[in-house]
């Protein structure tokens, strides 16, 4: 059993939030730490979280929050618990091999083999260089970010380009392939929980990532996502259910509801804005200003999206600040973005309406945001 939503009012009664957070890779490059060192090397993420955490406050000010210092994130260690190597190349983020690139049957067979997630892969590593981080930071609880995707994602991770023929060439089998998929993810989610003294299933929520499901066309959705995200958040959590997935369509937006998510983040999604999934679905939902939106807009740009996605039926607005943004230019926009969201929060607060925001838009911005926003 689950909490379940009642979506007639539980967009109009979510709080208005904001939020403007720095990522290990605002800390990297203030640190002036290369990428890949900061990914294998335990003395050179503790110098970036040394060295940067105090730079990214002095350019940013007191309302960026500076996330506590983790080991690198490395969303694959699921499947490289499972055998798939990781790749770390020179100036670029963590990759991982696709590991089942033969038969369904031979991933199938794979998946239904036992794992001792705490001796394999890198897991080991990774904890050692938590142990190693946590000397250094006294006090402070050092992150271990060693994790794992939703089922559609994973199994894109562990089957490659063959996963997209999958669904066509043997149905059945994929369903099976899927099911055993999201049992896997669920062992390790039980390792990690047990590992960290959690509770396996949260009363509270749980979240997914899976933005490989957008790639599924919304005809197949009832067949294969949506089953396994039930199995999926049955497996860690009675409580709330929260999704980030990339790249959606309109038309896919519907089967949020049918997934009964109390909160949706679309992050990067190019053929949507805050008018289209406000009119698809009545999940409540983030809409983000990324890292490379800042260089082509103004300060007052800024100030015009923050408002024009809260009057379009946004219930919160946020931003990570990441390594490319530490710059005095874009600290100032960032500035501008808090004090925007701020300012929507209070007068939202005190009972304004989404349309009175509306009118707090530039003419510019009204011609910009969100037909011309990318232009």
């Amino acid at each position: 059993m689950h909490l379940t939503p009642d979506y007639t009012t539980l967009r109009q009664t979510t709080a208005f939030g904001y939020s403007a957070a720095a990522c290990y890779l605002a800390f990297q490059a203030m640190g002036e730490v290369p990428l890949h060192e900061f990914f294998q090397k335990p003395e050179a993420c503790i110098e970036a979280y040394r060295k940067g955490g105090p730079r990214i406050r002095e350019l940013f000010g007191p309302d960026v929050h500076l996330s506590p210092p983790a080991t690198p994130p490395i969303s694959y260690g699921h499947p490289n618990g499972l055998g798939a190597k990781l790749f770390f190349p020179e100036g670029g983020e963590v990759g991982v091999e696709h590991l089942c690139t033969g038969s369904l049957d031979e991933a199938i067979a794979l998946l239904k083999k036992p794992v001792d997630y705490a001796r394999a892969g890198l897991y080991p590593f990774y904890a050692d260089f938590r142990e190693r981080m946590q000397a250094a930071f006294p006090g402070q609880r050092v992150g271990l970010s060693w994790g794992l995707e939703g089922p559609l994602t994973t199994a894109y991770e562990l089957r490659g380009d063959r996963w997209f023929t999958d669904v066509l060439d043997e149905p059945e089998k994929t369903k099976e392939f899927l099911r055993l998929l999201t049992g896997s993810i669920l062992d390790f989610h039980a390792f990690r929980c047990q590992s960290e003294g959690r509770l396996l299933i949260s009363p509270d929520s749980a979240g997914l990532c899976d933005d490989i499901a957008s790639m599924m066309p919304d005809g197949l959705w009832d067949e294969y996502v949506l089953p396994y995200w039930d199995l999926y958040f049955s497996g860690m959590t009675s409580g709330q259910r929260r999704a980030h997935v990339e790249d959606l369509r309109a038309a896919q937006l519907p089967y949020l509801e049918k997934a009964a998510l109390w909160s949706y983040d679309p992050s990067i999604s190019p053929k949507l804005n805050p008018q289209i999934v406000a009119a698809h679905c009545r999940v409540p939902f983030t809409w983000r200003l990324g890292s490379f939106h800042y260089r082509d807009m103004s300060v007052q740009d800024v100030t015009d999206f923050v408002f024009q996605a809260t009057a379009d039926g946004a219930s919160s607005v946020h931003t990570v600040v990441e390594g490319s943004m530490c710059t005095a230019a874009t600290a100032e926009k960032v500035r501008a973005f808090i004090a925007a969201a701020k300012e929507a929060k209070r007068q939202l607060d005190a009972g304004a309406s989404r349309a009175d925001l509306a009118a707090q838009v530039s003419p510019a911005g009204r011609r910009k945001f969100w037909d011309h926003w990318r232009d």
